[in-house]
């Protein structure tokens, strides 16, 4: 597992796992550094298929749902996993369920 900022890379490939290293509430992810720390390593692995595990954080800043979005502009697929009943319900309301992938696992 590899530390990136607030980033923990757990798998990097055309498959690429990104954790948030237990953080409860994102407030404080240095947006530009997340995107551009993101933006690096689709180009280096050739990412095709980003999975985020969202086990523990109860909430995410509007301006990450953004970076997301940025991403799935690119052809980049975005996969959103354990998301917490608050972050499903404002991806509910705003739609982005549509453009996100929702999954649940067993941790």
């Amino acid at each position: 597992m590899q530390t990136v900022s607030e980033l923990q890379v757990y798998e990097a490939g055309e498959l690429t796992v990104i954790g948030f290293a237990g953080a409860e509430i994102l407030d404080d992810v240095n947006l530009a550094q997340c995107r551009d720390e993101i933006a690096g390593l689709i180009q280096t692995h050739r990412c095709t298929t980003l999975a985020f595990d969202l086990t523990g954080v109860r909430f995410i800043p509007s301006g990450l749902l953004g970076v997301l979005a940025s991403i799935k502009r690119q052809g980049v697929e975005v996969h959103l996993y354990n998301a917490s009943d608050d972050i499903r319900e404002v991806m509910e309301i705003t739609k982005l369920d549509k453009v996100f992938q929702l999954h649940e696992v067993a941790v």
